[in-house]
């Protein structure tokens, strides 16, 4: 069992384990506002082999290096956020037009048969009235009755899913053929889109929780296209395709349609070299195990 410390404390642990600390009270100020334990994520690929328990720091290893990949991965989460949240509402407004041109508005998207359910999750009607129910917007509660939906219009409901929901609803909706339809109003490619958009909901709730993005192999990458990833690395250089990198790239070439909203990738290139720590935990991302003095 590990003792509590306190901020003095961690300071003086980070410089017994050889990492230099020019300024102690600028260190301190930082800790108070960030959990020691979310910058040890970021301190482990300066540290010679954690893995194998040396915490030690590499040689002339300072504490701003470790703040400068932590501060790079804040700006970049949210430089994310705001591109993210552009494009969930453009895919909000396409699936409820692509819903009550085809489909009709009332009704027919919440009745069970209209999605192909897989397996033992969750009902996909069951996750959209979940959040529809939970809503206390003025643009749902006025079509309620009860438990009574069907003056609910789907333009309403979409307001109402989580991104997530409205990622299933993708998914699964229309009997399989909703991700098509939704991809071509767009004017997005239909292959591999329901997973591409999965795959934004992933990237989405890491930035929404300050989750580390450096160095983070993404567990649920979409299939990015061949044109969008030789256009990226074009402009980016080479990344592995479960880089973060790689669902940016996606990322813009969606946020690109409609001008929903600007690209993140030559942003990222204006502040970041290519040979720079940050890049390359990004374009390259190590488990600590990858490396050792």
């Amino acid at each position: 069992m590990k003792p509590g410390l306190t901020v003095e404390q961690q300071v003086a642990l980070l410089a017994q384990r050889d990492l230099v600390i020019d300024d102690e009270a600028a260190c301190r100020t930082f800790l108070v506002s960030c959990n020691y334990y979310r910058l040890s994520g970021y301190a482990r690929y300066f540290q010679r082999a954690p893995h194998l328990g040396d915490d030690t720091f590499k040689p002339g290893t300072t504490f701003e290096d470790v703040r400068a990949a932590y501060v790079a991965d804040e700006a970049l989460r949210e430089a994310l956020g705001k591109s993210l949240a552009r494009v969930e509402l453009m895919l909000r407004t396409h699936v409820a037009r692509v819903i009550a041109d085809a489909h009709g508005p009332y009704g027919s998207f919440l009745e069970e048969r209209f999605y192909t359910d897989v397996g033992d999750a969750e009902p996909t009607v069951e996750s959209l009235l979940r959040d529809i129910r939970r809503s206390k917007d003025r643009h749902i509660l006025r079509y309620l009755d009860g438990d009574d939906f069907s003056r609910l219009p789907v333009w309403s409901a979409v307001e109402a899913w989580s991104f997530g929901t409205l990622s299933r609803a993708v998914e699964r909706g229309a009997r399989g053929s909703l991700s098509d339809s939704v991809a071509t109003s767009a004017g997005i490619a239909k292959a591999g889109f329901a997973y591409r958009v999965r795959s934004l909901v992933y990237l989405r709730n890491r930035c929404a929780h300050h989750s580390r993005l450096w160095h983070h192999s993404v567990l649920d990458a979409g299939p990015t296209p061949n044109n969008v990833r030789k256009k990226a690395k074009r402009l980016a250089g080479q990344f592995e395709p479960r880089s973060v990198l790689d669902v940016v790239a996606s990322l813009d070439d969606m946020a690109s349609r409609g001008n929903a909203a600007d690209p993140v990738l030559p942003l990222l290139l204006e502040r970041h070299t290519r040979d720079s720590v940050f890049w390359k935990g990004l374009a390259r991302p190590q488990s600590p195990r990858d490396h050792s003095a």
